[in-house]
């Protein structure tokens, strides 16, 4: 127990961390059982203990596996284990020994073409080779070979859900964006510059909630690309990147929106009540975008965002001198953000806005 937290509290904690991590632990289980099984028993090596440690280092227990990660992983742990046979068959073991085997194999990773993770995992399994014992006959770099294969294999018998994974991960944006709209309505309409400033800052910390979304689906799509389990879920997934790429452009309007209106609060005396409620409608737009992609109806998005076009452009359209003008254009900028991330095209999401600020 921390901090006087009840035991079963904490015990709860415990075990929601388990299921988070179920999945994986279940994919790390088999694949090292599996990796020994094959190398020691059906390849017959006799000291296989490599298949599984590969096994292990190529899937991890992380957030996300993707299945490039695990490629370069495996490659990276061979390519060490390879060179590192070779020159300690050759030149033996010993100190300067080991600093010219991980040497030769971090160069032989990048000669390779290889990355960061590469490179660093060829280095590790050279060290492991220059300071165990075994025999130097290649059949640690075969077990390397099975145990990284193994690891892929698990990954797309028993992946994650790669569409929740990345619905989850959006989910946090959608809440954060909207959340920073409804803020930024109560901050105009109480003319609250504090408040107005704190929403501002939400809209700053939905930025880096989209770059873990953006990479959920990195990993999603190369999951459903791997696993036949969810290759039906491939269309859904393009669908979802195009739709956080226009997200992004929405927080970063957002952020625009929150700084025009941190000047109008100080400069305005009256604002018009229509304007707040334009953006409490572009936030209700968000949540519906939402619920749109999940669900794969759109009509209730594209109807709520163009609404808050209108909204705003009524305001303009009877105090064209209105100190929040700037407000006014980030919701319509915003809005047709919210057209594009539903599938419009740039044209025609432009042609709604245009339409809703002419009926306006």
């Amino acid at each position: 127990m921390r901090h006087g937290q009840p035991l079963s509290h904490v015990a709860e904690a415990r075990w929601d961390a388990l299921r988070t991590l179920a999945l994986p632990i279940a994919q790390a289980a088999v694949a090292a059982g599996l990796a020994w099984y094959l190398a020691h028993d059906v390849v017959g090596h006799r000291n296989a203990f490599f298949a599984p440690i590969a096994a292990l280092i190529a899937l991890g227990i992380a957030t996300t596996n993707r299945p490039r990660r695990v490629v370069e992983l495996t490659l990276g742990v061979a390519v060490g284990i390879g060179v590192g046979d070779v020159l300690v068959w050759g030149i033996g073991s010993g100190a300067w020994q080991l600093g010219l085997v991980v040497f030769l194999a971090m160069a032989a990773a990048v000669l390779i073409g290889g990355g960061p993770l590469f490179v660093s995992q060829a280095a590790s399994s050279a060290v492991l080779v220059a300071t165990l014992v075994g025999g130097h006959n290649g059949s640690r770099f075969v077990d390397a070979l099975i145990g990284g294969a193994v690891g892929l294999g698990v990954l797309a018998a028993i992946p994650g859900n790669p569409l929740r994974q990345a619905q989850r991960a959006g989910r946090v944006v959608f809440t954060e964006l909207a959340g920073a709209l409804e803020d930024a309505a109560a901050a105009l309409e109480a003319r609250d510059v504090a408040a107005m400033r704190e929403a501002l800052a939400r809209a700053r910390s939905a930025e880096p909630a989209v770059g873990r979304w953006r990479q959920a689906l990195l990993a999603g799509r190369e999951t459903a690309l791997l696993s036949p389990l969810h290759w039906g879920d491939r269309s859904r997934l393009l669908a979802y990147t195009a739709a956080a790429e226009q997200l992004e452009l929405a927080v970063r309007n957002t952020r625009v929106l929150a700084r025009a209106g941190i000047r109008a609060v100080e400069l305005d005396p009256q604002i018009p009540s229509e304007l707040p409620a334009a953006v409490r409608r572009l936030a209700e737009a968000v949540r519906l975008v939402e619920a749109g992609l999940e669900q794969r109806n759109t009509s209730a998005a594209i109807e709520a965002a163009t609404a808050a076009a209108t909204l705003a452009t009524s305001v303009l359209a009877s105090d064209p001198d209105l100190t929040a003008a700037h407000v006014v254009g980030q919701v319509r900028s915003t809005a047709a953000d919210l057209l594009r991330a539903l599938g419009l095209e740039h044209a025609e999401a432009v042609d709604r806005i245009r339409r809703a600020a002419t009926s306006g």
